[in-house]
């Protein structure tokens, strides 16, 4: 008796929120205020790390930026001061996890308060085929791809569950969600990043009073900037799907985030891989991957 009153809530439940889905399809929700956050961006000094330091300084947040490179990083930083924003700036290798707790600590030593906002942002490809792929660099790019979001979110997290108050994004990838030829170390870095957010989403939920945390999983196409710049579909393929532009990516992202998005594939035309995934033949993917030209996209790629 009680697993079928069980069953008949969680059903009502799954077409309340289908139904809720669809209505912001149409009706575009209420984005939150973040001014006074303090948002912490992972691989600030790179374009996207950089548009999202500019974009939510222009919402009124406070950014910590942190990038292993600190040229790029206080050019980021500059620029942010420019428009009138607040920015605190780190050289941090966020695949030491010892360096990301102890840096942690001193971020909330120098601003004197916690991290509200983290984005895991900081992403690198090794851009060779496995066989050609020294095994430093696969080991890089998982390291930086998905064994940092443990650090990080461990840095942090304890905090904002103290004060049930914050939010974790995680700049994953499409092909987190689906596959391509010859960057076999991105696609697995990928694939574990949406896995480790996804978990971390479910454990959130578990706990009771902790609807103050919130989580964001952004998976973007092809972004023509960084490390994807020189990656090229079919001609035509590229009418219907062209690469992102940066800017608009993160404005994408950032909307999704002032509301509480809990998924964001960007574009939407990349949900239908998704379920084209699951729901039919690897074969037929297969071939309408390549008559799409997205197994040679990567081939142009170099670190």
């Amino acid at each position: 008796m009680i697993f079928l009153m069980d069953l008949q809530m969680m059903l009502l439940d799954v077409v309340y929120f289908i139904l809720c889905s669809c209505l912001q399809i149409v009706l575009r929700p209420r984005t939150k205020p973040i001014d006074g956050e303090l948002v912490l961006i992972t691989g600030s000094g790179g374009a996207l790390g950089r548009l999202f330091a500019l974009e939510f300084s222009k919402h009124g947040a406070e950014v910590v930026l942190w990038d292993i490179n600190g040229e790029t990083n206080e050019e980021t930083a500059k620029l942010v001061r420019a428009q009138g924003g607040q920015a605190h700036v780190y050289t941090v290798d966020v695949t030491n996890r010892e360096q990301v707790y102890h840096t942690a600590d001193q971020v909330r030593k120098d601003v004197g308060r916690n991290v509200t906002y983290l984005v895991n942002n900081a992403e690198v490809l090794a851009g060779e085929r496995l066989l050609d792929c020294p095994d430093a660099m696969v080991e890089r790019t998982l390291k930086v791809n998905c064994h940092a979001l443990f650090w990080t979110v461990k840095a942090f997290l304890p905090q904002m569950k103290a004060k049930n108050h914050g939010h974790i994004i995680t700049i994953a990838s499409v092909f987190g969600l689906f596959s391509t030829a010859c960057v076999e170390d991105y696609c697995a870095s990928k694939f574990a990043a949406v896995g480790f957010h996804e978990s971390l989403a479910h454990e959130l939920l578990t706990e009771e009073d902790m609807d103050g945390v919130k989580t964001t999983l952004v998976c973007p196409y092809i972004v023509d900037s960084g490390i994807f710049e020189d990656s090229r579909t079919r001609e035509e393929t590229e009418l219907v799907l062209p690469p992102l532009q940066p800017l608009h990516c993160v404005q994408q992202a950032m909307n999704a985030i002032l509301t509480d998005q809990p998924l964001a594939c960007i574009p939407r035309l990349t949900y239908l891989p998704f379920l084209a995934r699951a729901l039919f033949p690897w074969e037929s993917n297969a071939v309408t991957c390549r008559f799409l030209g997205l197994d040679k996209c990567t081939h142009s790629l170099r670190p």
